[in-house]
Parts: structure tokens; C-alpha cells; sequence
């Protein structure tokens, strides 16, 4: 590796104290950066969390749900993916709760955004675990569930 002039490296600090969200529009947009990097990332283990615990309910998962084939598997690994993104999740909402109870800025009027990504991840458990229940069914013979669970929203939303 060269090295580089003292110069250059005034220039790259300098450069990079420019670096940021300077508006309040920008502030806003980015403050759900860590939600959508936390909650939605491909990654389902993010830094700071316990690694044995995930493998613990990966196990817990796998031994309750007896997958047998790979595409059994594939449906318990999603399903406990989106669990352990559900907890994180439940943890970003407790946080937020006390962090708006203590005065903070919380998330408020924003909300709802945070509320859809619970739920489109309790979706994606309750449509793997169908679709993991019908495989199941008819790997033994028995008459598999209709193939589209149906959610019947009632709100007048």
C-alpha cells in the first residue's frame, strides 16, 4: 500500500466532514435506514445479535415442523427467518414506545410504514407455513389444504 502525502490526507478529512443528510427532508427519509436495513434485509443476522439464539429457534422450528424434504426445509428456514425479523421488530417498536414516552423523537406520525412491515412479515410466516402444511399433506397421502390462504379484511379501510 503507498502512502499518501500529508496533503492528501487534510484533503480526505476535510472531504469527509461534508459527507451527510444536511436537510430536514433528508433526516427524515434516512431515520428509516436502520428499519429497512434491520427489519427487510436479505441478511437475517445483524450485528450486536446472538447468533446461538437464531440457531435455537432454527432447531426449535425444525423440530416441531419435522421437515423431510429440501423444499420443506427452505419453508422452515423462511419461516424462521421471518420470526426472528418479527422479534426484531417488536424490539424496534418497544424501543420506540419508550423512546416516545421519555420525550424522544420516536416514530409517530410515521407510524404506519413501521406498522405494514410487521405485518407483511407475519404474512410471510402464516403463507410459508400454509404452503408448508399443504407439501406436508400430501407427502402422506391425505388431501391437501385449498391452496391460497384467505385473509378476510374487515376493516373499512
Amino acid at each position: 500500500m503507498s502512502k499518501i502525502s500529508k496533503k492528501q490526507l487534510e484533503a480526505n478529512r476535510q472531504n469527509a466532514k461534508l459527507g451527510g443528510v444536511k436537510t430536514e427532508e433528508g433526516k427524515a427519509v434516512s431515520k428509516y435506514n436502520a428499519l429497512q436495513h434491520g427489519l427487510l434485509s436479505k441478511q437475517v443476522l445483524m450485528g450486536g445479535e446472538n447468533k446461538k439464539l437464531l440457531l435455537d429457534l432454527e432447531k426449535r422450528l425444525r423440530n416441531e415442523l419435522k421437515p423431510a424434504t429440501e423444499i420443506e426445509l427452505l419453508l422452515v428456514d423462511r419461516i424462521s427467518a421471518n420470526i426472528w425479523r418479527l422479534k426484531r421488530a417488536l424490539g424496534f417498536e418497544k424501543d420506540e414506545v419508550i423512546s416516545e414516552y421519555e420525550g424522544g423523537l420516536g416514530l409517530k406520525g410515521d407510524a404506519d410504514l413501521f406498522f405494514r412491515y410487521e405485518i407483511m412479515l407475519e404474512r410471510s410466516i402464516y403463507k410459508a407455513l400454509h404452503e408448508l402444511q399443504r407439501i406436508q399433506a400430501a407427502r402422506m397421502g391425505e388431501k391437501p389444504l385449498a391452496p391460497i390462504a384467505i385473509d378476510v379484511d374487515v376493516s373499512k379501510e
